[in-house]
């Protein structure tokens, strides 16, 4: 089992707002994975300054559960062409917004000025498109308390797989009906143009 050092913990107490720690999570490197699948802990996350997407979302939702908010993270579905995305959700004065961790233009941070988590969910739909300008985000999941997990998960050496078997299972709701999804207009091709700008560059 892994402890934070006095300056990781200084560093963690620092990041004391969302808007702090969705900069500190833009400032690490985007982790793809080169040498097989991880889901690192948010220890693990400080000091290897990479993560992706969940790695990000779990480490934005534990700094946010030292500052008072609960440690909750949200699943976004998409159809089997796609990827999937998650978030860190908190609240401030009732409304809800999102930390999270992309390598892309879009499905970024959101303010706190939705009123559950269906409407900040929705914020996402027409950023997730395909390069050929599908849509394709479907379904999304409740709130998963990062709490209910066994203790010291946070500095754990293995990798949280059990975090990420337990978003798959939680109940998901659909954004819409199937019938809805029939005849969608595509994203314009300036959309797909922006889409396609990325922050870190995987090495060759």
């Amino acid at each position: 089992m892994l402890s934070f050092t006095q300056k990781e913990i200084a560093l963690m107490q620092k990041l004391n707002t969302p808007a702090k720690v969705q900069d500190f999570l833009n400032a690490l490197a985007f982790n793809f994975e080169e040498k097989g699948e991880t889901l690192k802990s948010p220890i693990r996350v400080l000091r290897e300054k990479k993560a992706h997407c969940l790695e990000g979302a779990i480490f934005g939702a534990y700094i946010l559960s030292l500052h008072g908010h609960k440690p909750l993270i949200l699943h976004l579905e998409t159809t089997k062409d796609d990827f999937d995305h998650v978030i860190a959700l908190f609240q401030k004065q009732g409304f809800w917004g999102a930390l999270s961790k992309t390598n892309h233009a879009v499905l970024r941070y959101r303010e706190p000025v939705y009123k559950n988590t269906r409407e900040l969910v929705m914020s996402y739909f027409h950023e997730y498109f395909l390069d050929n300008g599908a849509k394709t985000l479907r379904k999304y999941s409740a709130p998963l308390d990062l709490s209910k997990f066994k203790k010291d998960w946070e500095v754990s050496e293995k990798d949280l797989w059990e975090i990420d078997k337990k978003l798959d299972k939680i109940k998901h709701y659909d954004i819409a009906p199937k019938k809805v999804f029939r005849n969608l207009r595509k994203a314009e091709k300036i959309e797909r143009e922006a889409g396609k700008i990325v922050e870190y560059r995987k090495k060759k």
